[in-house]
C-alpha cells in the first residue's frame, strides 16, 4: 500500500512529520509519499518558493526511508487538484492500493474539492482524527464507502473511506512563520535542518 499526504509544507514541521510516520506504521505502508502543493485550490499561495519547500521537506525526511517526496504537483501547471494527482499516481501504480490521508478540516470541506467523488475512483481516503473525534453525519455516498477494516484497504485498490485516530501535534506553519518573522526561537517545532535552511536563506523574515 502506498500512502499519499499532501500539503504546502511552508515550512514542514513536526506536526506533518509525526503524522506521516505514525500512519505509515499503523497501516503498514510500503511507502508514504509527501506531495508538496504548488498552487492550492482553497488556500493562499505559499509564501516560499516551490523548490525551497521541496528542499526543506527532503532534508527533514532524509533519515526516514519509509517517507519519500513526490514533486509531481510542482511540475504540473495550474491549480494543484488532488484528483489529477491521484489519477497520475494510479496510472503509474495500477496494481497498488493507494491511501490518501487528510485531516478533519479537509474532510469537512471535501465536498468543495474539485471533482471530489472521483477521488474514490483512484484511492481510499483515510481521515486522520483526534482520539475524541465525533464523526459527523455522512452523506449516503460517503456512508456507503465507510469501513473500519484496515484489511479491506489492502484488498481493494480504491473506493473506501476510513476514519482513524492519530497523535496530532498542535503545530501551525502559520505560527512558525510568525516566530521566524519576530526573531524568536522555533526550536522543538520543526527539524533543526529546516531551521538552519530558513535562517541561511532568510525565509519568512518579510
Amino acid at each position: 500500500m502506498i500512502g499519499i499526504y499532501g500539503g504546502t509544507f511552508d515550512p514542514v514541521h513536526f506536526g506533518h512529520l509525526r503524522t506521516a510516520l505514525e500512519v505509515s506504521e499503523i497501516f503498514e505502508l510500503d511507502e508514504m509519499r509527501l506531495i508538496p502543493c504548488a498552487q492550492p485550490a482553497h488556500k493562499d499561495l505559499p509564501v516560499t518558493s516551490a523548490e525551497m519547500r521541496l528542499a526543506m521537506l527532503s532534508q527533514a525526511i532524509e533519515n526516514h526511508p519509509q517517507l519519500s517526496v513526490d514533486r509531481r504537483e510542482l511540475d504540473r501547471e495550474g491549480v494543484s487538484y488532488m484528483v489529477d494527482t491521484l489519477k497520475s499516481l494510479r496510472a503509474e501504480l495500477p496494481d497498488q492500493s493507494l491511501l490518501l490521508f487528510i485531516g478533519t478540516d479537509a474532510f469537512k470541506g471535501l465536498s468543495s474539492w474539485y471533482q471530489w467523488p472521483q477521488l474514490f475512483d483512484y484511492a481510499h481516503i483515510v481521515v486522520m482524527t483526534r482520539p475524541s473525534y465525533q464523526l459527523p453525519e455522512l452523506s449516503a455516498f460517503l456512508a456507503a464507502k465507510l469501513t473500519d477494516n484496515k484489511q479491506s484497504l489492502n484488498e481493494k485498490k480504491a473506493g473506501c473511506l476510513s476514519i482513524h485516530p492519530v497523535t496530532q501535534l498542535d503545530i501551525s506553519a502559520t505560527a512558525i512563520r510568525a516566530i521566524f518573522k519576530q526573531g524568536l526561537d522555533p526550536s522543538f517545532l520543526l527539524p533543526e535542518c529546516v531551521i538552519d535552511t530558513v535562517r541561511t536563506h532568510q525565509l519568512y523574515i518579510d
